[in-house]
């Protein structure tokens, strides 16, 4: 801006007041505001920025809750179909992952030597987890059946070594009148004496365990191993699958006695 300086009309020229005004110098425009489209473009990179902050902060919480949600563990599952009493092999295993569930409680793959050797008790199926409920060391009785002791000598047994979880036939041989049989799941082998004699507890249904008991009194039975997947004779314990004797896999282990049998030979 430059000022410059004109004399008021009607005046002298000696007495000539003077007014300065001020005049825009040349090529130069007034002053003014910003407009609307210039501020928006100011404002847009931290418009975009925070965008680009939101969005790689989804991502990042999308990638936590995958992770959280679908990560796998190796678990132990079942390779093969376990009978109850049976010992479990490192065969009957196999390796599993699935996703973290608080749910689910499988055995780690990690105690898979654990396992071995340990008894079934309950029938496990092939394809279920394994759970630390479907495990236990010895065999146990199951809500209705009695265990009876059957002493015999080692000629009333058969040659095969007998162990817990193996289903046998207990054969009632009589002077006179025909011969009777039950079907039993032993539960604990006892030594064997001096004498050659062997005691062996056995499951039975309790209905049937008055006339077992009355049989080895008797002295005249003869201990049968019964083969996987034979028919049940007659007076197999109730509740008991066919050619196994066992208890089926609904009778609870929960609350069941622990045989008090001889210990295992």
């Amino acid at each position: 801006m430059e000022n410059r300086t004109f004399a008021t009309p009607g005046a002298s020229t000696a007495g000539a007041a003077a007014v300065s005004v001020a005049v825009p110098e040349q090529g130069r425009g007034a002053p003014h505001a910003p407009g609307r489209n210039l501020r928006a473009r100011r404002r847009r990179p931290a418009v975009l920025a925070m965008a680009v902050a939101l969005i790689a902060a989804g991502g990042l919480g999308g990638a936590v809750l995958y992770n959280s949600t679908g990560q796998r563990v190796a678990v132990l599952a079942l390779a093969r179909d376990v009978p109850f009493g049976q010992v479990v092999t490192d065969a009957d295993l196999v390796v599993a992952r699935i996703a973290t569930d608080p749910a689910l409680k499988p055995l780690a793959a990690a105690e898979r030597g654990k396992a071995v050797g340990m008894r079934a008790s309950t029938d496990l199926r092939r394809g279920a987890l394994l759970l630390t409920a479907d495990l236990a060391q010895a065999l146990t009785v199951q809500p209705g059946q009695l265990l009876v002791g059957v002493s015999a000598k080692r000629t009333q047994l058969p040659a095969a070594r007998l162990t817990p979880g193996v289903s046998v036939v207990v054969v009632y041989t009589p002077d006179s009148g025909r011969p009777d049989s039950l079907s039993a799941l032993v539960v604990t082998v006892g030594r064997v004496d001096t004498d050659g004699s062997q005691v062996v507890d056995v499951a039975v249904a309790a209905t049937d365990a008055p006339r077992l008991a009355s049989w080895v009194a008797s002295g005249r039975i003869q201990v049968v191993l019964a083969p996987r997947g034979a028919a049940a004779p007659a007076g197999a314990p109730s509740g008991a699958p066919s050619g196994t004797g066992a208890p089926t896999a609904s009778a609870a282990p929960s609350g069941s006695a622990t045989p008090s049998g001889a210990g295992g030979g």
